[in-house]
């Protein structure tokens, strides 16, 4: 993953559902495991969502926190 592929991911906003709105790395991660079990989510939403997961398990969302801009 580069630099922007970070930034964006920090900074998508999840389309849909019950946390439609949200920056993904807020969702919670019980939200996330759930939503990837379900293999509907397909394409580039599904790769960050299963990146955004990998990034919580492993306590590391805090890095995503200084990347979002006000506008992207």
């Amino acid at each position: 993953m580069n630099d922007h592929e970070l930034i964006e991911l920090a900074n998508t906003k999840m389309p849909f559902g019950k946390y439609k709105g949200q920056y993904l790395w807020n969702i919670p991660e019980r939200y996330l495991l759930w939503l990837n079990g379900q293999e509907r989510v397909t394409g580039k939403l599904g790769q960050q969502l299963l990146m955004v997961a990998e990034i919580k398990l492993n306590g590391l969302e805090h890095i995503l926190k200084p990347l979002i801009k006000l506008t992207f």
